[in-house]
């Protein structure tokens, strides 16, 4: 799933001359669908409906799950809005600060603690951050922007655990009538690229929402027979394989300011992914 992760670029780059408010708001339909339709295929309706009747029943979690659909859908906007204005090298930067960020909302939300090297590890990216925004001369908003985003929506998942099958058709479906309206006034203006541009871009717009819930379906598939320090492990194939498709295919200018800073970001998360399996591996020897 992280490499169709990072083949992304490829297939959002075919949706470029489509405005991005327009893209994002046929993904959450067309993943709503989707993701509606595969939990009917699998049999598991009975399941979700009475996971949504539950939900339902307690505002709080409701409330939570709405935020974690704002913050998912500007997540989703983000990224198709840089990948679409040439700035996929941003895009990779995001995700490679993405599970740094997780960790810093970990300790200071659930009071986690860290082992020296991870907080080495945390100071260290934090100082890349800052040698670009010294040296290039701005913030990096659409890295920090995806990031934070990611951030906060992990944050607010971990509040509620759900199947990743239920948790895409949920979280669309909170968000579904304001994509629904928004489509509704661009056909009415004639304005809607669904329908209006060829048949081409009318494909593509609705496998975004199968090329949404497949890689989801396959990361949950992956938690439940890898290890977790194996899956964080494998995540930075996603930005890494993003960064060389901005720097070789697409040629976005990558500086030797924005190469400091990915290196000092890149050795932060070798040192945190070796403490990580370190402690994992002690634990499981003193566990023996």
């Amino acid at each position: 799933m992280y490499v169709m992760w990072g083949l992304f670029p490829l297939f959002w780059t075919l949706l470029s001359d489509v405005n991005s408010f327009d893209t994002l708001a046929n993904r959450i339909v067309w993943s709503c669908v989707f993701s509606i339709g595969a939990i009917i295929a699998l049999k598991k309706w009975s399941a979700f409906y009475g996971v949504l009747g539950q939900l339902l029943r307690t505002p709080k979690k409701v409330l939570v799950l709405f935020a974690a659909s704002l913050c998912i859908s500007f997540n989703w906007f983000m990224y198709i809005w840089a990948v679409a204005n040439e700035h996929i090298i941003d895009t990779s930067l995001g995700y490679y600060i993405n599970p740094l960020l997780s960790i810093l909302f970990g300790v200071l939300i659930y009071k986690e603690k860290l082992l020296r090297g991870q907080q080495m590890a945390l100071c260290i990216a934090a100082f890349g951050v800052l040698l670009m925004i010294i040296n290039v001369g701005e913030v990096p908003y659409i890295a920090l922007s995806l990031a934070l985003s990611f951030a906060l929506y992990g944050v607010l998942k971990k509040q509620i655990q759900l199947e990743a099958l239920h948790s895409v058709a949920i979280e669309t479906l909170f968000v579904l009538p304001i994509a629904v309206t928004y489509l509704l006034v661009l056909q009415q203006r004639g304005l809607s690229a669904f329908g209006h541009m060829s048949v081409t871009t009318d494909f593509l717009l609705i496998i975004s929402g199968v090329l949404t819930v497949i890689p989801l379906v396959c990361f949950a598939v992956a938690t439940k027979h890898l290890p977790l320090y194996v899956i964080g492990f494998l995540q930075y194939i996603t930005p890494t394989m993003t960064l060389l498709l901005g720097i070789f295919l697409y040629e976005e200018t990558f500086s030797n300011a924005q190469f400091m800073s990915f290196a000092f970001i890149w050795v932060a998360l070798l040192l945190f992914s070796v403490t990580t399996y370190r402690h994992q591996k002690k634990r499981r020897t003193v566990s023996e």
